[in-house]
């Protein structure tokens, strides 16, 4: 957000971190609230909580100004409540200036002071802090959004943290996005009652189908080993025999295999999922493929009355297992919506790209940049090793800078300590180095640096490193 020039009293819009902004007031701190240090900040109180935060002044916006934009982007019950709560301020703030122009009685009742719940802005992740072991505080509406300071509290009163589903919508007419605040952010997530079928399970199926499952869908999964199904069938899962069979069990159903040939065969494949579309059933594509694919999947899914969405997904095993991917939808909207329970379970963050091939090509482009970093970080520490250079000085000065990151210091950590056991397989970012130049190809637009990237996995894969994880990549240098 731009810097604005705001004062006591002005009615803004204030934004936490990376949760949507709210409506608040610009107040007054009590006298013995010191202001953060380092930060230029106002202090807001929010409307439809008794919540108030130091916001920093980048982080604000005028009430009135970005309304629209607000309403238009915000749509959850909570927050609708908030805006109203907006609007009667408004009116009785005009009331009292028509009292005080002599048209009614200026006097009134003074409002007792209330305690305050001061909330503090955290830098990191607030999601991370939540402990799966508490429940979330429904009477508190903001408890979504905010982190009560401790130093208020007690450590053992502070609030969990709820991850959002971000749903970014296509303006109508425009090519543009822009984001949206999903009603079911203000709360627990209310699982659908439609069934979900989920073929693959593989480092990223396993943990979408146990968040889907802890969080109350019933699900029915099929795998190519069988046995990898039999923890989930101990969670609560159903089993499927086939493809097939799975499709026609259930009304929506997932798919996240490795590559475009395996996303083809679970569909058109003997017992595969084409067997069982019946009209109305859903179909996801939640495999990172090519967009070729995809429209091929696409049209033999809708000549049989079926709904289609490509859903895949960026992120690790780890942040799979966490319920934290990022997820880039396209095809059906009406897929998508219906399967908005099922993001929220397994994703913090959600774009819908329009129409099918969309998802594919920005996941494919979001790889090949993951890829080609890799490849690049492995070249820097094998150089500084070279030229004398101590790799963890490399590292320390590394995530000191502009380029430091959670991902950055742990696969170089890794890489020092010889781990590389796969949390992203080395073989499929290789896969999707490969798909993206073809892309580019198609497009006619150069990909040199993904090429160069691409050989350097080539060569990875040559020394056994498929498996490994994609920081493996480093091995291609010291060989």
């Amino acid at each position: 957000m731009a810097t604005v020039h705001l004062r006591i009293g002005d009615l803004v819009w204030g934004k936490l971190g990376r949760y949507p902004p709210w409506p608040g007031k610009i107040v007054s701190p009590p006298k013995d609230l010191k202001k953060p240090r380092g930060k230029k900040c106002h202090f807001v109180k929010f409307f439809g909580t008794e919540d108030h935060a130091w916001i920093k002044v980048e982080q604000l916006k005028p009430y009135h100004a970005h309304k629209e934009e607000m309403i238009k982007i915000n749509k959850g019950k909570r927050f609708q409540q908030a805006v109203d709560a907006v609007e009667d301020f408004l009116k009785k703030a005009k009331g009292k200036e028509q009292n005080s122009d002599g048209k009614g009685d200026s006097k009134g009742k003074k409002t007792p002071n209330k305690p305050l719940k001061i909330l503090e802005e955290e830098d990191e992740d607030l999601s991370a802090l939540k402990d799966p072991s508490e429940k979330p505080v429904k009477d508190d509406p903001h408890f979504h959004h905010f982190l009560l300071s401790q130093s208020e509290k007690p450590a053992s009163s502070m609030e969990p943290i709820s991850k959002r589903l971000k749903i970014i919508e296509e303006d109508t007419g425009s090519t543009s996005i822009q984001a949206a605040d999903s009603t079911a952010i203000n709360g627990n997530i209310t699982p659908t009652d439609k069934r979900i079928g989920f073929l693959g399970l593989g480092l990223m199926g396993s943990g979408i189908v146990s968040n889907l499952l802890k969080m109350g869908h019933v699900v029915t999964v099929w795998n190519r080993t069988a046995e990898k199904c039999d923890l989930f069938i101990q969670e609560g899962a159903r089993l499927g025999r086939t493809p097939a069979e799975v499709a026609s069990m259930c009304d929506i159903t997932f798919s996240c295999v490795s590559d475009p040939k395996a996303a083809r065969d679970l569909v058109m494949g003997p017992s595969g999922v084409l067997q069982g579309i019946r009209p109305g059933k859903c179909y996801i594509e939640m495999s990172t493929v090519d967009p070729e694919t995809i429209t091929e999947l696409s049209q033999v899914i809708t000549s049989r009355g079926g709904r289609f969405l490509e859903a895949p997904v960026a992120g690790s095993q780890q942040l799979s297992n966490d319920g934290m991917l990022v997820i880039l939808a396209a095809g059906d909207r009406t897929v998508y919506e219906d399967c908005s329970s099922c993001f929220q379970a397994m994703g913090k963050t959600s774009f819908f790209l329009g129409e099918a091939g969309n998802a594919a090509r920005m996941m494919l482009i979001l790889n090949m940049v993951q890829g080609s970093f890799m490849a690049t970080i492995a070249e820097g520490l094998t150089l500084a090793q070279a030229t004398g250079q101590s790799q963890q000085t490399f590292l320390d000065i590394l995530c000191q800078g502009q380029m430091a990151s959670t991902f950055v210091d742990q696969k170089c950590q890794n890489i020092l300590q010889g781990n590389f056991k796969p949390d992203y397989y080395l073989k499929h970012i290789q896969k999707d180095l490969r798909l993206a130049i073809s892309m580019g190809d198609t497009a006619n637009h150069p990909t040199p640096m993904a090429a160069a990237a691409n050989e350097v996995y080539k060569r990875a894969k040559a020394l056994d490193q498929s498996d490994n994880d994609i920081s493996a990549v480093y091995r291609a240098y010291i060989h």
